[in-house]
């Protein structure tokens, strides 16, 4: 039978679309976040439910396609789209559940951050939920998921509970620390590796109102201001979660800026404006935008630095501590930033994250330290060359201060090379796990373990 035949049959049985090259709505949904991507699929299955998902992934297996897997389509490495193969394109599953007897919560692949926040906080829950709200969920829990409230909390895949998936095979299972718990510690920090999940199921917590916000300062105070930040953030409360930024003003003013952003979710109100005041009190503040404010909101205040179709690459690294040398060389970066967009955002790791075992998720980085995401966006096609020079050269002035381990969720599509400090110390074990479970690697749109690595 051929793939046309194939096709067609799909079709009569598929709830979902089947979107071919020249079909309306076919260039819509090729598109993701990144507008620097730019691939065609042979075809695109917009799947609706389960079913959908394995008729996909069976018809990819079968046709020998190259299958890439949608969810939000945030990440910048541009994996969720492939050229000349299947997309399976889960965006328009976006079903939510909250119960909160049981305080857990279940979303579909579709659902982004800033959705699944909203229906968690009508029962005043949350789950750590990244810092972007336009981030696909899926993407973000696969990958590990740093978030605001991982100091009290953990990450994302220390709140998974459960997950469904359909396999290379086209078998559906749920995977949990009961029912295929080698397949769920892998898809704990593994990525797409292992198969399609169409099913998240969360632990959340009670979680309403946070105070947070940033501090910004000209960013001539950047020395001392990192000097006072090392100090403060060396002995942190499990609530607080905390941010440096090297970035431009939001007005469109060109200003830069150094800022601070704090997110303190303890319960006692009095004490959040304690352990927050030394960073309102330092210095002369440009502005102080600290404020109580529901969660949701706070994993929208950085969304302006992320919009979508803007042209986008990334470079990401851990550092153990911030050296005055490191903040030189991110101070002299903002100066010479071509786009207003770039920005330089290194967020604080310490608290319940850093108290699981490196070994216990197949997410490894559980030290205490700082994770740097460096980002150049621009909006004029004509800057690409420029803005990519400018994140490459500045990660290479960065190299020598940085840790040996990345986040696979901020690697760009360049850095296959670095997959294995994004896996560490378990990625023999996930080798073995990808040969059980995706030997013929038909998942490898991803940050791949690849199955004949010996």
């Amino acid at each position: 039978m051929t793939t046309i035949d194939t096709v067609g049959q799909l079709r009569e049985t598929f709830s979902g679309q089947i979107l071919a090259p020249g079909e309306p709505g076919y260039d819509e949904a090729r598109r993701i976040h990144n507008g620097l991507i730019d691939k065609h699929p042979a075809l695109i299955a917009r799947c609706l439910h389960t079913g959908d998902v394995v008729d996909a992934v069976n018809l990819g297996r079968e046709e020998g396609l190259e299958i890439s897997v949608r969810g939000g389509g945030h990440n910048v490495a541009g994996k969720a789209v492939t050229e000349g193969g299947l997309m399976i394109d889960l965006s328009l599953m976006k079903g939510i559940h909250v119960d909160p007897a049981r305080r857990v919560a279940r979303a579909q692949p579709g659902v982004r951050v800033g959705e699944y926040d909203r229906a968690t906080a009508v029962f005043g829950m949350a789950t750590p939920s990244g810092v972007v709200s336009s981030t696909g969920l899926a993407g973000l829990t696969l990958g590990g998921g740093l978030a605001w409230l991982m100091g009290k909390h953990g990450m994302a895949v220390d709140n998974l509970l459960s997950a469904e998936l359909v396999l290379a095979s086209g078998e559906v299972l749920t995977a949990s620390e009961e029912t295929e718990p080698d397949l769920f510690w892998a898809i704990r920090g593994g990525g797409g590796n292992f198969g399609v999940v169409t099913s998240f199921e969360y632990r959340t917590h009670p979680v309403a109102t946070v105070l947070g916000g940033p501090v910004l300062h000209p960013l001539a105070a950047a020395p001392e201001l990192l000097t006072f930040y090392r100090e403060f953030a060396a002995d942190l409360p499990d609530e607080i979660g905390t941010q440096v930024a090297f970035l431009h003003a939001p007005d469109g003013s060109g200003t830069k800026l150094c800022a601070i952003a704090v997110c303190h979710a303890g319960d006692d109100p009095d004490r959040a404006d304690a352990d927050v005041r030394p960073v309102r009190e330092f210095g002369s503040p440009a502005a102080d935008m600290v404020q109580r404010m529901p969660y949701p909101l706070m994993n929208t205040g950085v969304d302006w630095l992320f919009p979508e179709g803007a042209f986008s690459y990334w470079k990401s690294a851990f550092f153990s501590e911030l050296s005055e040398r490191a903040v030189g060389v991110m101070t002299d970066a903002l100066e010479r930033a071509p786009s207003e967009l770039c920005a330089l955002v290194v967020e604080d790791v310490h608290g319940a994250v850093t108290r699981v075992s490196p070994t216990a998720t197949a997410y490894p980085h559980r030290e205490p330290g700082f994770n740097l995401l460096l980002i150049s966006s621009w909006i004029d096609p004509g800057q690409t060359d420029t803005c990519i020079a400018w994140a490459r050269e500045t990660f290479d002035a960065l190299e020598p201060h940085m840790a040996d381990r990345s986040y696979t969720n901020y690697l760009s599509a360049d850095d296959h090379y670095r997959v294995t400090e994004a896996y560490g110390p378990n990625l023999e074990r996930l080798v073995e796990l990808k040969r059980r479970y995706d030997g013929d690697n038909l998942f490898r749109l991803n940050q791949n373990i690849d199955p004949s690595r010996s």
